[in-house]
């Protein structure tokens, strides 16, 4: 059973290749994430022998990279940031994911925070991993927000469709930096 108060040097499951993971179509690049998950829920198993094997899916929308859907019994990973991140995903994403997973089936897993004490010693110690919470991947593609809103303060804004239609249905909306209303200025076209 792995100790999970002992750090790990070097992440755990290795580092993947960028130029081999660059060389992938995106059946194998799936594919290859697939081994990954299945690998990092392995070694999970050193800590936890009775955690299930998560399923997968490449159904995730937006700017979130990847969730651990415990209704569902699996992961959820965003197909679109996926193609754009390979080697992030690889090496950072699937492992993020899988620590949720760990920890939500730990004893008191279903209360503990989402990227709290416990989370973050499992990225830390078993994973090898830094514990950050948060992606930096370009969502431009995966996210579009073409709709622009200005406000009083001239600073411009940002709506995907789902928000301008609620716009358009009378939801109200204010800047964050001068508090006044945003009012539509345009649609910005694809170059």
């Amino acid at each position: 059973m792995t100790n999970l108060r002992s750090s790990s040097p070097a992440p755990a499951l290795g580092e993947s290749d960028a130029q081999a993971l660059d060389a992938l179509d995106p059946a194998a690049l799936e594919r290859r994430l697939l081994r990954q998950a299945e690998a990092a829920w392995q070694l999970a198993r050193e800590v936890h022998p009775a955690l299930p094997r998560p399923r997968i899916w490449f159904d995730l929308r937006g700017r979130s990279a990847g969730q651990a859907h415990y209704q569902r019994g699996g992961l959820r990973f965003n197909r679109t940031l996926l193609q754009g991140n390979r080697q992030a995903f690889i090496d950072e994403i699937v492992p993020h994911e899988m620590a949720h997973w760990l920890v939500f089936h730990l004893e008191e897993g279903a209360r503990a925070r989402p990227h709290g004490r416990e989370w973050k010693t499992v990225m830390r110690n078993l994973y090898g991993l830094a514990p950050v919470v948060t992606h930096r991947f370009d969502v431009a593609r995966a996210s579009p927000a073409p709709y622009l809103y200005r406000c009083r303060c001239e600073t411009l804004h940002r709506f995907t469709g789902r928000r301008h239609s609620q716009a358009l249905k009378g939801t109200r909306y204010r800047c964050r930096h001068c508090r006044a209303p945003l009012s539509f200025a345009h649609r910005e076209t694809p170059q």
